[in-house]
């Protein structure tokens, strides 16, 4: 297994032990730190609904919806293709892919201004280890290909933190990170 693998498996198996209720107070806790995130109204923000053990970032969104964003959610088009889906207000969800659920085909694609990224694990430097099939790392790229540079925050809890995460050259380090404990700034983004 090599060290990415035992990493996420680590910070996963750590994760999936988390009580419910734990979890409900911890991503309370990083929806009261996510008030010091700046955006103007209208900026376009894509968070995520939880599946397995992630963060619940529901509270966090309605939020940033009550401060003008506009909110989306990633939708798997194809086993290798992430778009960001108009999240409105009473809209139907569907599955989406790889157990999310989000808007449907009807919904308006949109390009996210600032990405919540879901991930297994992260480092001090802001380098992120998803869960293994890349579709960030896509999504990425293709908003940079569109001459676009969305803001990368990950969202996870603390423990998560590893001392280090191996980064690859299409590797793209955080903005920020966003745990239960608080919101800081990366160094490589600075």
């Amino acid at each position: 297994m090599d060290s990415k693998a035992v990493i996420r498996a680590s910070a996963l198996a750590q994760r999936d032990q988390l009580a419910p209720d734990r979890r409900i107070e911890m991503s309370l806790a990083m929806a009261d730190h996510a008030e010091a995130i700046a955006f103007d109204p209208g900026t376009v923000i894509s968070g995520y609904l939880p599946i397995r053990s992630e963060p619940d970032l529901r509270p966090l969104m309605a939020r940033f919806r009550a401060r003008g964003a506009r909110l989306c959610l990633p939708v798997v088009l194809d086993r290798e293709t992430i778009v960001f889906r108009d999240f409105v207000r009473g809209a139907d969800l569907v599955k989406t892919g790889f157990g999310t659920s989000g808007p449907g085909p009807e919904a308006e694609i949109l390009d996210p201004e600032i990405l919540l990224v879901p991930l297994s694990s992260f480092d001090a430097e802001g380098n992120r280890l998803g869960y293994g099939a890349g579709h960030y790392d896509r999504a990425i790229a293709r908003l940079r290909g569109k001459g676009l540079a969305p803001r990368l925050i990950g969202t996870a809890f603390s423990f998560q933190q590893a001392d280090h995460v191996p980064a690859e050259p299409h590797d793209v380090p955080l903005s920020m990170i966003l745990t239960e404990l608080g919101l800081r700034s990366c160094p490589q983004s600075l």
